[in-house]
């Protein structure tokens, strides 16, 4: 074990055994490099370790502190069990969503934008401005539709930490990870084909099955354990599913972290009925937990699952450079890469992988995860202060995204609307469900690190939601 997390270990027990208490101040960084013999920087990571754990929290020019503890929401109960496959609707909400463009002063809690305020994007700033002066003009040919070489390079190195070892030639490069999820269920099914998803799931899969004439069968997921095997394997049963869809690493929109033997399981199923896997780990290495979970595509050993993911949420939405990893179905995938875009966009291609090269990467992941965390844990005691009594919450393991359950008569395309002219936006809940269901849920994006317009928003749409059960216990 390395020196600093023999620290964090220690330190940790000590917490555990309640030397130090919720609310008390750690000792500095300098008291324990002297006591402990080690260099600043092993008790830096120590505390990032801590950090990343919940166990230590630090606040500016204080030091670090055992987090004080909260009063938390309850989690989101699980969904009920759709009995067949159904067509997807939901599109003039989501159009809705995409096409508004808030002015400056609109909080935007709707979308699925990461902080792109953090210090440690500045280089890459930097670098895409270097990939444009290159003097060999690389930026303004044609790339292969696989995408450039050092991308996929430097890619193969990074999966190493979700327990993946890709070779280069086992990537796919896409303009991010909507493309890749699209490429991939066009490569596996054909019109008319069943895929399970995870229920709540993200919108733009939705939207996807809903273009390419597919259905989606809903499956009951948990906030904590993620999506119900025991469903999933009933459905297996009764349907002729050609792909089962789901994220399960820092889920979008629960937030949580499928447990290891769950996702081996789940591989096993589709292993037993011969179907596919469509793993979206666009999340995954936002994870508070170290390490990262690894991923479903880790334990695969026959080329079933496609691993999608992207730096839209790591690094910035605008950067359009995702990827898959197909496995048994690379050469689908670069036939429907090749007719749908031909091929991504050299420029962010080489300046992601410069990023990645020079070892930029994680230490902006590991400041990006210390905020996430930090901000997750504001929003939930804002819904706890602030939301209507019997308000639920996921509790997110990773990303920036919050679900949220208020109670049943509260319709929260309603409450989209109110919210507009508050100048505060949210994504409602029916969405993330190909036939409407959780039209009393809501998620909300937590990534800003500003404390008090935060506040105030959540604040608005706690004040919104109680006018909204009012009306309604006024009219029954």
């Amino acid at each position: 074990m390395t020196l600093y997390m023999n620290l964090a270990e220690l330190l940790g027990t000590q917490i555990e055994q309640g030397f130090y208490r919720p609310g008390d101040r750690l000792p500095s960084v300098r008291a324990l490099s002297q006591e402990h013999g080690v260099s600043l920087s092993t008790v830096q990571q120590a505390y990032r370790h801590l950090e990343d754990s919940g166990m230590a929290a630090p606040r500016p020019k204080s030091g670090y502190f055992v987090p004080a503890e909260r009063s938390l929401p309850a989690l989101p109960g699980v969904g009920r069990s759709t009995q067949r496959p159904v067509d997807v609707t939901q599109w003039a909400d989501v159009r809705d969503l995409l096409r508004s463009v808030p002015g400056p002063n609109v909080r935007r809690l709707g979308r699925g934008m990461p902080d792109v305020h953090a210090p440690t994007l500045k280089p890459l700033l930097k670098l895409l401005a270097q990939a444009t002066r290159r003097t060999d003009l690389r930026c303004l040919y044609y790339d292969s539709a696989q995408g450039a070489e050092p991308l996929r390079e430097a890619l193969a190195r990074h999966l190493v930490s979700s327990g993946c070892q890709l070779a280069p030639e086992d990537i796919v490069i896409t303009s991010g990870c909507q493309e890749s999820l699209s490429i991939s269920i066009r490569a596996v099914c054909e019109p008319g084909d069943i895929v399970a998803v995870d229920s709540p799931s993200y919108h733009g899969v939705m939207q996807i099955l809903k273009g390419l004439g597919m259905q989606a069968l809903e499956i009951p997921t948990d906030p904590v354990t993620g999506i119900s095997l025991e469903a999933l394997e009933l459905a297996l049963e009764q349907w002729p599913i050609k792909a089962i869809q789901l994220t399960p690493s820092c889920n979008n929109p629960l937030g949580y972290v499928m447990p290891e033997a769950r996702k081996r399981a789940l591989l096993s199923l589709a292993q037993r009925f011969d179907v596919a896997i469509i793993e979206d780990d666009v999340y995954g290495d936002l994870a508070y937990q170290y390490p990262r979970p690894r991923a479903i595509k880790s334990f695969d050993t026959d080329g079933r699952v496609l691993l999608c993911s992207s730096f839209s949420k790591t690094l910035a939405t605008g950067l359009r450079v995702g990827w898959v990893a197909p496995g048994r179905y690379l050469e689908r995938v670069l036939h429907v890469k090749y007719i749908s875009s031909g091929s991504t966009s050299p420029l962010p291609q080489l300046a992601a992988a410069e990023f990645l090269k020079a070892g930029l990467f994680e230490p902006h992941l590991r400041r990006m995860r210390s905020q996430y965390q930090r901000s997750r844990d504001q929003a939930s005691d804002f819904v706890t202060r602030y939301f209507p009594v019997g308000t639920r919450a996921s509790r997110p393991q990773g990303g920036f995204m919050l679900w949220i359950e208020l109670p049943a008569d509260v319709d929260c395309l309603q409450l989209y609307r109110r919210l507009l002219t508050q100048n505060v936006q949210i994504a409602a809940g029916s969405l993330f469900s190909a036939s409407g269901k959780y039209r009393n849920c809501f998620r909300l994006n937590f990534a800003g690190h500003a404390h008090r317009s935060i506040e105030d928003s959540m604040r608005k749409i706690g004040m919104a939601a109680a006018e909204l059960i009012a009306e309604q216990h006024a009219l029954g």
